[in-house]
């Protein structure tokens, strides 16, 4: 067996492939952008609830197992339903492989330890998501080190590396702050020290901006979010764009693995890290994320609509402040419009004045769902400060755009009048 096929077998090769061979719009490359092989002519991958696969004999199962020879032994290293939604991921974000994960937060902690270890630093945007803030302070335990920089851009993150640096994580638009990371100069930077960029793109997805085009290296999703779209799947994803060269100086954890050129970083993930520790998802949830992907755009198209509606309502009403990225107020709107072209994603955030006007006005919707998820079909609301930013002290709050009274909504796909109503209603209240 030759290298080209021993890599293709262990890095799951991602290449996309249509039908007609013509380029494709994102809806259409979503619903055709691979031809599905089986044997029944099923639409989608069934889903393959079993734990082992059996093999005709013991020579077959040793290849397999071994990465030389394709097929699956054991669900937790590989599926087929599994296999079926990275490759549609991989192939959505222009990736030469992807490796799906059992959350959101599993698919960031592996994208880091991948790379890190013991006396390396990390620099990370303090606007990030509570749990990924939290997972940063666990990690302290292990003697990796997390810089904070109170927005990332290439300025910030250059004064804060080091020869320790060894990653930069950043999220695309920050949940629930709302900055958004100008991918392209800070990738300059990044590439310029010979280091990673990692960009948490869930709540930008797909629809809005392929990272890679702008310089990004390594991509995660929470596909629990807008790639599920329906709420009812717990999942998480890393996509590489096998652009990054891992060299032998700076990254000596990665000197066995370099002999696979660009699928080196998930050559290393799949065989090493994410394997050992059992972080995989279920297929049926992987088959729930590909009955999900297929509608991403449509869904995605009427939440900016009704996000940047809801915002601009919201901009009317004394009382309150809201914040939304492709508003002209907000210092983003440039960037949203070069990088995204315009739209502001599905989330805005709102200060009410106080944690009691806060709780207030959460109990006084009656459409929005109080609840802790985003991306999901209906409208949900959530007050920060008292769940998901509880274990951070108010200064780490702060730099997260969080307040006592601030209120994070996703919007969903309801009828914007019924949305503009029932908020209209809630903050007169």
């Amino acid at each position: 067996m030759d290298l080209n096929e021993h890599i293709n077998f262990i890095c799951l090769d991602c290449k996309q492939g249509s039908k007609s061979g013509d380029t494709m719009e994102f809806n259409t490359s979503l619903l055709h952008g691979r031809t599905s092989k089986n044997d029944f002519g099923a639409t989608q991958t069934p889903i393959y609830q079993v734990s082992a696969f059996a093999h005709d004999s013991a020579e077959t199962l040793e290849k397999v197992f071994g990465n030389r020879a394709p097929g699956f032994s054991y669900s937790r290293i590989g599926n087929p339903t599994v296999d079926a939604f990275e490759k549609r991921m991989a192939a959505l974000e222009n990736g030469v492989g992807a490796v799906a994960c059992s959350s959101g937060m599993a698919a960031v902690t592996m994208a880091l330890l991948n790379i890190l270890q013991a006396g390396d630093e990390v620099i990370a945007g303090a606007g990030l998501f509570g749990g990924t803030i939290d997972l940063f302070g666990d990690l302290a335990q292990f003697g990796i080190t997390a810089k904070f920089a109170d927005t990332v851009t290439a300025e910030s993150v250059e004064a804060l590396i080091t020869d320790k640096t060894k990653a930069v994580f950043a999220e695309l638009i920050g949940n629930p702050k709302l900055d958004v990371v100008d991918i392209k100069s800070v990738s300059e930077v990044c590439h310029k020290h010979g280091i990673p960029l990692i960009i948490d793109s869930t709540t930008a997805t797909p629809y809005l901006i392929h990272p890679f085009e702008y310089g990004a290296d390594i991509v995660v999703h929470s596909t629990s979010k807008y790639i599920n779209g329906g709420g009812n799947s717990i999942s998480g994803i890393i996509i590489d764009s096998g652009k990054f060269r891992f060299d032998s100086e700076k990254f000596p954890n990665f000197d066995s693995f370099r002999i696979f050129g660009k699928f080196a970083y998930i050559a290393k993930l799949r065989n090493g890290l994410w394997r050992n520790v059992g972080a995989c998802v279920s297929p049926f949830n992987a088959y729930m994320n590909s009955v999900g992907i297929e509608t991403l755009g449509l869904r995605m198209e009427r939440i900016c609509q009704n996000a940047k509606a809801l915002a601009e309502f919201l901009q009317t009403k004394d009382g309150v402040t809201v914040n939304y990225p492709a508003l002209g107020s907000s210092p983003y709107f440039p960037l949203v419009q070069s990088q995204f072209g315009g739209k502001g994603g599905g989330i805005l955030t709102i200060r009410a004045g106080s944690k009691e006007k806060a709780f207030r006005l959460i109990n006084s919707l009656k459409y929005a769902l109080i609840a802790t998820n985003i991306g999901d079909l209906r409208t949900l609301v959530i007050h920060p400060a008292s769940t998901i930013y509880l274990h951070s002290d108010e200064k780490r709050r702060e730099q997260a755009g969080v307040y006592d009274d601030t209120i994070r909504v996703s919007v969903g796909i309801e009828d914007i009048n019924d949305l503009i109503t029932d908020f209209d209603n809630a903050i007169n209240a």
